[in-house]
């Protein structure tokens, strides 16, 4: 049985790597499973430029379209933001290993509340990854994981702490408060209830 496991796991990692994506979207592997989604709407894409700007660039390298290597757990996600010491890692290459990294963020779109939330939240803290940053125009939230545990499908993070837009967000692994009064929220879009 192993083999028939090890063998459908490289072949979705091959089918994955081997996908061409149209232009507009982006793709990405989570547990095994491949999801392709739209390019992300302007109120997303100026939350993720108005994090980068607040991130000193002299000791952190902001890194947007990167994919991270979580081989162990079938996945290769492509969040909003990496966050890593400046200059650690590979020299080169197309996967990030997730030991190297400090922060990932990721903004929820109205088609993303669950893998944000859910998938990706066990998937980084998996990969051991010290801090995750769900930025959520939806509901005008941050919310901040911090001290990943446990492996597989029951990682999670230990500590969690949830900040309103307008209130700073203390990013205490980066030696930044993080300032959230001009993210935007996304209209018309019907509220959730998570985390």
């Amino acid at each position: 049985m192993t083999a028939v496991d090890d063998r459908l796991i490289t072949d979705i990692v091959a089918i994955f790597e081997g996908l061409e994506v149209p232009e507009g979207f982006k793709a990405e592997l989570l547990r095994g499973e491949i999801v392709m989604m739209a390019g992300p709407d302007l109120v997303h894409n100026r939350i993720v430029l108005r994090v980068l700007r607040q991130i000193p660039d002299q000791k952190w390298d902001c890194l947007q379209t990167q994919d991270i290597d979580l081989l162990s757990e079938t996945s290769e996600p492509q969040p909003d933001l990496v966050v890593l010491e400046r200059d650690a890692g590979p020299e080169s290459g197309r996967l990030l290993p997730s030991q190297v990294i400090t922060m990932l963020v990721e903004v929820v779109s109205k088609t993303s509340v669950d893998r944000d939330y859910g998938i990706k939240r066990s998937i980084y803290a998996a990969g051991k990854v010290p801090a995750y940053l769900i930025v959520d125009p939806v509901v005008g939230q941050c919310v901040l994981l911090t001290e990943p545990a446990g492996s597989g499908e029951d990682a999670d993070y230990r500590v969690q702490r949830i900040s309103k837009f307008g209130d700073s967000v203390p990013l205490e692994l980066l030696g930044v408060k993080l300032d959230t009064s001009e993210f935007g929220t996304l209209p018309n879009v019907r509220p959730h209830r998570r985390p």
